[in-house]
């Protein structure tokens, strides 16, 4: 790894941090930064759940408070969450770089559409803080087995989901997310690197600029509209699946 390339992933890593302090997305710049740098497909993907993890741990404290007091819903989709990031990421590992780098561009196309739309899928407070039912625990394993598949814009599909399946206050629901978030990202982690697929030097190299970035997110978060941040997303998400389009 060179000089520049360093700072290229540092700087990913700070961006993706603030990115997602301040409206998500983070996961584009990580996963594009590795691939640029000449990672594989596929370890580029492993590396950005681990370079995500610790942002995740942190919002996840951050709201324990909110999570404790939705303890049991929060415990039973956590077991959902935990069993569909381990089939995602087995089924990851399961394929050639070539079979994953074909279907990268539809998937970034996926993951750009879903966080242009995130204003429009979250949910609106309705006071209920009613339990999740079987088709919202289905609906939260099949986001569960994207989240340890690929990842990006998965935040937004948990709120979407979580908010049509309780019809929640927005606060609880970003907190019982955040959390989950952590338990897929997590299981994930050690399916990746049991399978060797995890570039360890390029992350240690990006997590100290995600935690510096997250930190500064908050400062961002009250001087810069998120609607700049989430146009400046998915413009760079727009980007990639061009990228991934026409260079396959």
């Amino acid at each position: 790894m060179t000089l520049p390339e360093a700072l290229l992933l540092f700087l990913a890593g700070f961006g993706s941090g603030a990115a997602n302090a301040i409206a998500g997305g983070g996961t584009f710049l990580t996963f594009g930064a590795m691939t640029l740098v000449g990672l594989p497909p596929i370890v580029a993907n492993a590396t950005s759940s681990i370079t995500q993890f610790p942002g995740y741990v942190t919002s996840a404290l951050a709201y324990r408070v909110e999570i404790r007091r939705d303890g049991v819903t929060a415990a039973k989709l956590a077991v959902i969450s935990a069993l569909g990031g381990l089939l995602g990421a087995v089924i990851l590992l399961s394929l050639s770089n070539p079979s994953f780098r074909a279907m990268v561009p539809w998937l970034l196309l996926a993951a750009t559409a879903i966080f242009a739309a995130g204003p429009w899928l979250k949910p609106r407070p309705r006071g209920a803080h009613a339990p999740v039912g079987p088709l919202g625990l289905v609906a939260q394993f099949v986001t569960a087995i994207y989240g340890g598949f690929f990842g990006a814009g998965m935040g937004i599909m948990m709120l979407a989901v979580l908010g049509l399946a309780t019809g929640s206050d927005y606060h609880r629901l970003n907190a019982i997310k955040n959390f989950l978030a952590m338990v897929i990202a997590g299981v994930a982690i050690l399916v990746f690197a049991g399978g060797n697929v995890v570039g360890w030097p390029q992350a240690l190299v990006m997590i100290p600029g995600g935690a510096l970035g997250g930190w500064s997110g908050v400062w961002l978060a009250r001087r810069v509209p998120q609607a700049v941040i989430r146009a400046l997303v998915v413009a760079i998400g727009l980007a990639l699946t061009g990228y991934y389009f026409t260079t396959g």
